[in-house]
């Protein structure tokens, strides 16, 4: 007997479904050599999450900090006084919490809110110094109610948005950058909720959008689930016929994002909205044709940790296209 090869994107078949008349036409593969799209050949393509990167940057992070480790920028902490928080709106990333001076401040997703903690001390502090809580205010778009304070092991008081630790980042130096958004993918400009800023904050909320858009330093407008988590697609899988090239083990790592009420969608046409039947019977999400997943390594709304996964998942722009790091 030959011996069937398994792993992400393997099965015992490469599955086939061929989708509805309409799915022809808008695929960016249409009119192309017949607009059909092959999968190569299953393989094992190997570890569904790669390496992963520090809580500094070093690794690839999605932000524009472009994962460069700034631990290794010499200099001690910063405790300069946080001044009148306000509300701004930031290129490609959204509306986020600025300082007196508007320069940008961020959360780190390895901290807690709940009880509020904060895990970010030596080299990291010196990289991302924590705002001090004496003499922070509520500006415009904030309210006062969220802003608290923690205490770090150095005896300081840090200020806190709705539970979370504040920090800025040692490579913004003029109001309104945006340099540690996305770095290292645990690091992102705070939202007035303390949430990451640009996050569908109505995603949430009953009544409340199903598919919507999310602004990334990086990537741009990129398609977010009701959770405000990224939706991506993958190269083995294919538009037009429809083939799934994630199967088995794959599915472990990477789910089928539902299928979404069209009267539901904000920021993106609706007519590249679809469904498509998976070989297990369930309905998945499509957009413009192609099958879309969420990412089991996206902790956060807004992370984007899948994106450029084994050079084959991207996450999805607003115009149903792969996602690519702006030049």
């Amino acid at each position: 007997m030959k011996r069937i090869r398994q792993g992400i994107g393997a099965g015992s078949a490469v599955a086939v479904l061929l989708l509805t008349a309409g799915c022809g036409s808008g695929s960016e593969y249409a009119g192309k050599s017949g607009g059909v799209k092959p999968v190569a050949d299953s393989q094992k393509i190997g570890s569904a999450y790669g390496g992963e990167a520090d809580a500094y940057g070093s690794g690839s992070g999605s932000g524009s900090g472009s994962g460069n480790n700034p631990a290794a920028d010499p200099g001690t902490v910063t405790t300069r006084a946080a001044g009148q928080l306000k509300l701004r709106d930031i290129p490609a990333v959204g509306a986020a919490v600025t300082d007196g001076q508007g320069l940008t401040l961020y959360r780190f997703d390895k901290d807690t809110a709940k009880p509020p903690q904060s895990n970010c001390d030596g080299e990291c502090a010196k990289a991302w110094p924590p705002v001090p809580a004496d003499e922070a205010t509520a500006g415009e778009g904030i309210e006062a109610g969220l802003l608290g304070s923690v205490l770090r092991a150095d005896g300081t008081r840090q200020l806190t948005l709705a539970g979370w630790p504040v920090y800025r980042y040692s490579k913004d130096t003029a109001p309104g950058e945006a340099l540690g958004e996305g770095v290292a993918g645990t690091w992102h400009a705070v939202g007035a909720d303390g949430k990451p800023a640009g996050a569908p904050a109505a995603a949430t909320k009953k009544g409340g959008a199903e598919l919507s858009v999310a602004q990334n330093a990086t990537l741009g407008g990129i398609l977010a689930d009701t959770e405000g988590h990224t939706l991506y697609r993958f190269d083995k899988d294919s538009a037009w016929p429809m083939k799934f090239g994630c199967l088995d083990s794959c599915l472990d790592t990477w789910k089928p994002a539902k299928p979404v009420d069209k009267a539901k969608v904000s920021g993106i046409a609706s007519e590249l909205v679809g469904s498509v039947k998976r070989p297990d019977g369930t309905e998945q999400l499509t957009i413009d044709c192609w099958p879309v997943y969420s990412f089991t390594g996206d902790k956060q709304p807004g992370d984007t940790n899948g994106q450029g996964k084994q050079g084959l998942w991207f996450a999805v722009t607003d115009k149903g296209k792969k996602a690519k790091p702006s030049a």
